[in-house]
């Protein structure tokens, strides 16, 4: 007996109603499939990986707090003295201690997958303290903290591709980004642009160069199981920068300077926001991918939303402007509803097509 979850189980069970009802599997093949699933009564891989996600919270609040105590602080200068270095090596030495038993977990016990991936973030969150550490230890008056940054990511790379964890490599690539915030803002003296570009703009960039580098990914042996996650950040960067842009334009955020934003710039960034968007949910229809359908769908709806909040939020009154969106939505979820039904009846004739044929 073969146990899935419910919603596979539904899945499951329908497809082999088709196939009988289609004449597929005869009657007595229908009942041997059917007896060889059950359903899980409960989800129990689901409720680990929560249950360790929430224990690593835990963790990082409880560390956090009783780093605030008096005495915990006086014990640790007692210990450790007050130097910073003496705090960097400490976490960069607990860091190693959780890569190790990681690695030794993954190779004695490589089913748990989720106790691995959280034995394996424990290390990351030691190795962001450690780097946190060393520069104070350097000393950061000059404001150039991006080059830690700059070693966050390259350290995190180098323990995704080792380990072979998709998690760890989005923290490198999270790290990859924010380092080039922070190094063109650095560049720029803290300016609001860089090369004629303010921060989203940035990092529309950064989200078009991950999305072209997992093209070529597939070439190397040890990048080929991160292409997904690359592209899924790429597409992150990319959409939720230009719907940034969509808003304030190329313009300054800090200093209000998006305020005298002109209409025809606002409106052409909303309609390269709206191309890209459909360019990814085009992609994704014809090429059967979900990610690229996905975000295609959901920014494009953000984008219709957006304008819609921009445009008629102070000109109409409140009222009918949430009966006008909920009308929207409303209209949005009996469409999709009709196109979940016609696909699950096309399934069904497509069955019976074939039943015939054969």
């Amino acid at each position: 007996m073969i146990e899935i979850s419910k919603r596979r189980y539904a899945v499951v069970a329908e497809m082999i109603d088709v196939w009988e009802g289609a004449g597929v599997v005869d009657a007595e093949t229908a009942r041997r499939l059917r007896g060889s699933v059950s359903p899980l009564p409960f989800d129990w891989r689901r409720t680990a990986r929560w249950l360790l996600v929430l224990a690593l919270c835990c963790f990082a609040v409880g560390i956090a707090a009783l780093l605030q105590t008096e005495w915990l602080v006086a014990l640790i200068r007692r210990v450790f003295g007050s130097a910073p270095l003496v705090k960097c090596v400490f976490f960069a030495a607990l860091a190693a201690v959780f890569y190790a038993a990681a690695y030794r977990r993954r190779l004695r016990r490589p089913e748990r997958v989720f106790t691995n991936e959280a034995v394996l973030m424990l290390g990351v969150l030691s190795t962001a303290s450690s780097i946190a550490w060393l520069g104070v230890a350097l000393g950061g008056e000059d404001g150039h903290f991006s080059l830690l940054l700059a070693l966050a990511a390259a350290v995190y790379a180098v323990i995704a591709v080792a380990m072979g964890s998709s998690l760890v490599w989005i923290f490198a690539l999270f790290s990859l980004g924010s380092w080039l915030g922070a190094e063109t803002g650095y560049v720029s003296g803290w300016g609001a642009y860089w090369l004629g570009m303010n921060y989203p703009a940035r990092f529309a960039l950064y989200g078009v160069a991950l999305v072209a580098a997992q093209c070529f990914m597939e070439r190397s042996p040890r990048l080929a199981c991160f292409r997904r996650q690359t592209l899924s950040v790429g597409l992150l960067f990319l959409f939720v920068s230009l719907w940034m842009m969509s808003i304030f334009g190329n313009n300054g955020l800090a200093d209000g300077s998006w305020r005298q934003t002109g209409r025809a710039e606002l409106f052409l960034w909303c309609a390269v926001f709206a191309a890209a968007a459909g360019v990814s949910l085009w992609l994704g229809i014809r090429s059967d991918d979900m990610m690229l359908r996905g975000y295609g769908a959901v920014f494009l709806a953000v984008n219709v939303y957006t304008r819609f909040f921009e445009n008629f939020w102070n000109a109409m009154n409140k009222g009918l402007f949430f009966l006008i969106l909920g009308a929207s939505l409303w209209l949005l979820g009996s469409k999709a509803e009709r196109i979940w039904n016609a696909a699950r009846r096309g399934r069904g004739s497509d069955g019976a097509e074939d039943g015939r044929d054969d």
